[in-house]
């Protein structure tokens, strides 16, 4: 494996480069770019091209490409139009994303995104940012613990566990994954599978942390925009939450899934979808690439 891969192991990238059906002269944005794997596929097809990239994770900037076609921001893709803007690029051929969490990430302990360390609870894409997991569990109110590990973990008991959570809290913060694994497994059921369960937490919190679903939403309203006709938006979800947001946005132009006419009855939205039904991994791949497991890539083209 290269150096890249061992970083994240880009997920449906034949079929996803397939699905931006690049043009060598065109210019394309990779929102995700994380180890660059998806990335230094779709330069092999530029000749002209130019390729711009986002990623938040300070950590990413040591993949970054020395190519004359290729610049990386380092910020959030939910910034999409405004630095386009300042790059002097109105409009792209195409746009990729690989949402979720990449295997670096998962896989280094002191950024608390996983349960199978003990590290402190962290859970920030951007590092530089002051809200972090352990201000999250520690300073949110029950009720909001309860919203959170419902809306975003569709966790079940999640009110309990907000209750139990505010009540270990009073003895001593939790400030490690180990406690909070501790806290989740008095309140699993004898049926449940714990780390399925923990999972759905994690998610949780990781999603509130970092707001990704409010990011996700910006960010789809701005690719349309910048979309030339013709041009493709291609995106890879891992979790339910983002994959409906992706597929109301693609069918509709919203994240709502609400089919909208205006004044002259025409539908709003300027996206059709490539395929009816998501693209999933080949059966090769999950063997070799379990974190593909839960991967549906959609694809849409503006018109």
């Amino acid at each position: 494996m290269t150096e890249t891969s061992t970083y994240h192991e880009p997920v449906l990238l034949k079929e996803s480069i397939d699905g931006l059906n690049i043009d060598p002269t065109g210019i394309y944005v990779d929102v995700t770019f994380g180890g660059g794997g998806h990335s230094r596929e779709i330069l092999k097809y530029l000749s002209k091209g130019k390729l711009i990239a986002f990623d938040k994770d300070k950590d990413s900037v040591s993949n970054s490409i020395v190519d004359e076609r290729f610049t990386l921001v380092h910020h959030d893709f939910s910034y999409l139009k405004n630095f386009l803007k300042y790059l002097n690029v109105l409009s792209v051929n195409g746009i990729l994303a690989d949402l979720g969490v990449s295997s670096h990430q998962f896989d280094t302990a002191d950024r608390g995104f996983s349960y199978r360390w003990d590290a402190k609870l962290d859970m920030r894409m951007d590092q530089d940012s002051e809200n972090s997991a352990f201000h999250l569990l520690n300073e949110s109110t029950e009720e909001d613990l309860h919203k959170y590990f419902g809306m975003f973990g569709e966790v079940k008991n999640a009110k309990t566990l907000a209750r139990t959570i505010v009540e270990s809290r009073k003895t001593k913060p939790i400030q490690t994954t180990s406690q909070l694994y501790a806290i989740i497994e008095k309140c699993t059921h004898r049926n449940d599978h714990l780390p399925k369960y923990a999972g759905m937490v994690f998610q949780a919190l990781r999603i509130r942390v970092n707001n990704e679903l409010e990011s996700l939403n910006r960010f789809l309203k701005q690719s349309e925009d910048v979309l030339i006709t013709g041009g493709r938006l291609v995106i890879i979800t891992y979790h339910s939450l983002e994959d409906r947001l992706v597929k109301n946005f693609m069918k509709s132009g919203n994240v709502d899934g609400k089919m909208e006419k205006d004044l002259y009855g025409n539908f709003n939205s300027t996206l059709k979808l490539i395929h009816r039904k998501p693209v999933l991994p080949s059966g090769s791949e999950l063997q070799h690439n379990k974190r593909a497991r839960s991967a549906k890539l959609r694809i849409a083209e503006k018109i």
